[in-house]
């Protein structure tokens, strides 16, 4: 019975994701009403929203609202301008699809996907034009290291959430999560941008190979890319020393102090305010308006997480958790495949990869909590399984249509292709890592 109960929250959750319901509300409707039909007391249903909108914001607000900030202050002051063109010049025509993949990765890091995605549009065309290749022999590279950050990596809200809700260890997350991204997106890039670039996209026609207009006065390249990869660095290797150095002195806490989450971006933001900022003559003004601009582009993301935290409580507060884990069980389904399963389904008929990983996370939770899996692996497993045939419901598969002015034909036959193959080759190596943790 627990399960045809989950199942027609699910479909509601669909039906009103088809109505242009949004899903902050679609997801507390759908947490309410499978709560009850679950056979939970209305007050115990309202102890189980709180602690849900409690649990769920105390583990991220900070990071998701730091990350916002640190893309908008880059990408306001001209750095992110800096690091691609730079990448660009020096990796010249020749290898310009490793330039792009590495230039998708390194904005991909601090930015969200819609806002990379923007930004690196006109590069795309830019240097189409200017070397003669075609167009998705650049775009292809570019979109997936773009992907494949967002849907694998802290700090993006995907991933942090999943942490958040699985009890993982961020930064060990971060490290398994480039060490899957790296593979991925060489394969999902440069590779299928390969054998895919005769679909017919060109850049004739289009407006969008213009180049952004960069501020009077850009920082330089280095300190772009520094800031930019700070807190990934700084995360990577308090992971690296916990790992192998750990001890009780003094640098051994100062490098774990730097190395926690919510404070390698506030360095990093503190970093940007000052270089890209104050240094280069901004009044403080303008660079708290980048601020409120960051975190208010990035607030309905935050209600839609906690709304997805609430279902996720109320479906382990119901007792429902331990069905799901002897159903896993039962079945003899390796947890992370079941996991993938679960959040691929959810992803077709939901479209957004982000609540399609958080419905997915209050229902495959269980087996985090049952101790049967990684917590960390179990972030991956979802976070590939939220990319999977990326279709029609997406925003993402429309802007790859439109920008790069495709059929949908093509756009099934590139978009989709790509995001379906980095789902796959995600899963395998969320499998592969099982072996050695």
């Amino acid at each position: 019975m627990p399960l045809l109960i989950i199942a027609f929250g699910v479909a509601l959750q669909v039906f009103l994701t088809y109505k242009k319901i949004s899903p902050f509300l679609s997801l507390l409707i759908v947490a309410i009403i499978v709560g009850l039909l679950l056979g939970m007391q209305p007050s115990e249903l309202v102890v189980s929203i709180e602690k849900g909108v409690g649990s769920t914001l105390s583990g991220l607000a900070l990071i998701i609202c730091l990350g916002a900030v640190l893309g908008k202050i880059l990408e306001a002051s001209g750095a992110i301008n800096q690091i691609t063109s730079n990448l660009i010049k020096n990796f010249g025509e020749r290898h310009v699809q490793w330039a792009v993949l590495l230039t998708g990765f390194l904005v991909g890091l601090p930015l969200y996907y819609n806002a990379g995605f923007i930004i690196l549009v006109p590069l795309v065309f830019s240097v189409a034009r200017r070397t003669g290749l075609p167009l998705l022999y650049i775009a292809i590279p570019t979109a997936a290291s773009l992907s494949a950050t967002h849907c694998f990596l802290p700090p993006h809200p995907g991933p942090v959430v999943l942490v958040n809700a699985f009890k993982a260890d961020l930064g060990l997350t971060l490290v398994y999560g480039i060490i899957l991204v790296i593979p991925i997106a060489i394969i999902a890039g440069p590779f299928l941008g390969r054998v895919l670039k005769h679909i017919g996209a060109t850049t004739n026609g289009n407006s969008f190979y213009e180049q952004p207009i960069e501020p009077a006065n850009p920082p330089s390249p280095f300190a772009s890319f520094i800031v930019a990869i700070m807190p990934v660095l700084l995360i990577s290797l308090a992971v690296v020393v916990d790992t192998f150095f750990k001890s009780e002195g003094t640098t051994y806490s100062i490098i774990q102090f730097f190395g926690n989450p919510n404070i390698a971006l506030l360095t990093s933001v503190l970093l940007a305010i000052y270089f890209f900022g104050i240094r280069k003559g901004t009044d403080m003004s303008t660079v708290m308006k980048w601020l409120t601009e960051g975190i208010t582009g990035i607030a309905m993301i935050l209600l839609i997480i906690t709304a997805g935290g609430v279902l996720k409580e109320v479906l382990i507060d119901s007792g429902t958790g331990k069905y799901i884990t002897s159903f896993s069980s039962e079945w003899q389904i390796n947890p992370y495949i079941f996991a993938w399963i679960i959040t691929a389904l959810l992803r077709i008929a939901l479209g957004s990869a982000t609540v399609a990983g958080l419905t997915a996370a209050g229902i495959v939770s269980p087996l985090v909590v049952a101790g049967q899996v990684s917590p960390e692996l179990m972030v991956l497993a979802v976070g590939a399984g939220s990319v999977f045939c990326s279709h029609i419901n997406d925003t993402g598969f429309w802007m790859f249509k439109e920008f790069f002015n495709l059929s949908l034909k093509q756009t099934f036959l590139s978009w989709t292709v790509m995001e379906s193959l980095m789902s796959v080759l995600g899963l395998i190596g969320v499998l592969i890592l099982q072996q050695f943790i």
